[in-house]
């Protein structure tokens, strides 16, 4: 078994335009890719958990949400970090895709995707990280029952105070966060 970190997408690892919907708009937030490259340098395997329910409103299509996610990967790997995978769940209950409007087990805060991911990547869940920017992510990390980071400027102080309950550790962005649980790990920097 081996240990992962799991990343959230929008506002974790790129910008959060909404509902990102063309290649054209990834845009890498500073240190990332240096800090999946830590995660890889360190033995973490990393796996992206993103909720995309612009394809259950219409906005695009699985096939579009497909291409972004490829882009993401081959922009990370262009700079020397390896995602192992990626999940999205394109679930929404108010979605206008009759096809995808429901509710689901993989729309985070629900931990499908990372229990998906246990199971198919061998995971050690005990020894794992769920890092994103969102109360539903850190919910997600929690329910599947692997350690949680909060990340960054997108939460608000109330939402902050609340998370700081029940998050291991709060950070100010994803490079801030690895190096703490590299550290943490008595891994290298």
């Amino acid at each position: 078994m081996q240990k992962a970190v799991f990343l959230d997408r929008d506002g974790t690892i790129i910008e959060d335009v909404g509902y990102l919907s063309d290649v054209g708009q990834i845009r890498i937030l500073p240190g990332a890719a240096e800090a999946i490259r830590l995660l890889n340098s360190n033995g973490f395997k990393v796996i992206i958990v993103t909720n995309q329910a612009g394809v259950a409103r219409g906005y695009f299509t699985e096939s579009r949400a497909n291409e972004i996610n490829e882009k993401l990967v081959q922009l990370l790997a262009d700079r020397g970090s390896v995602v192992e995978r990626i999940y999205y769940c394109p679930h929404h209950i108010e979605g206008i895709v009759e096809k995808y409007k429901k509710e689901c087990n993989c729309r985070k805060p629900n931990p499908g995707m990372i229990e998906q991911a246990v199971k198919e990547l061998d995971i050690d869940i005990n020894n794992s990280y769920m890092i994103g920017d969102k109360s539903s992510d850190i919910e997600a990390g929690r329910r599947a029952g692997c350690k949680t980071i909060v990340v960054g400027g997108s939460i608000n102080h109330q939402e902050l105070e609340v998370l700081s309950q029940s998050v291991d550790h709060i950070a100010i962005d994803l490079f801030e966060a690895v190096k703490w649980l590299v550290h943490l790990n008595g891994r290298r920097t």
